[in-house]
């Protein structure tokens, strides 16, 4: 007989999505999860979901979704709930993006977190003026070392 599904987790976290993979931003309040993902969407990534990001995990894989109520909109403080373009269906996540630290090393070293029992890449915040373009070149096209 086959296993039910694990319920999602609800993740205070942010994704965007482009090519069919997404990154989750996580971190605390005011650490620019949804600023991040502005900027993302800016450069042509899809909103996934903004606040809350329903996570589960299928054949060894994540998935990010959002929950019904906030599906489309992200919150841009100042401005209000905003319409927002978004990735159909869940998507599977490339990686995290921890925004609550900065990353130290110039050529960082493989760092990895478990959710729902899925291995993921975790990154911290790239250096730099401008880590949206970073984490756009992650997402299309990986990193060449661990």
């Amino acid at each position: 007989m086959p296993r039910p599904a694990p319920a999602p987790d609800h993740l205070h976290a942010s994704a965007v999505a482009l090519g069919g993979r997404a990154l989750l931003f996580s971190g605390p309040s005011g650490t620019g999860k949804t600023l991040m993902s502005l900027e993302l969407m800016a450069l042509g990534c899809l909103l996934v979901a903004d606040d809350t990001v329903l996570l589960t995990a299928r054949d060894g894989q994540l998935l990010a979704g959002a929950a019904a109520p906030t599906k489309g909109l992200i919150e841009a403080r100042g401005l209000g709930l905003l319409n927002a373009e978004t990735a159909p269906g869940p998507v599977p996540v490339l990686a995290e993006v921890d925004l609550s630290r900065e990353e130290p090393d110039r050529l960082p070293e493989a760092r990895k977190i478990e959710r729902l029992g899925v291995s993921l890449p975790l990154l911290l915040r790239p250096q730099g003026s401008h880590p949206a373009v970073a984490l756009l070149q992650f997402l299309k096209a990986g990193r060449s070392h661990p």
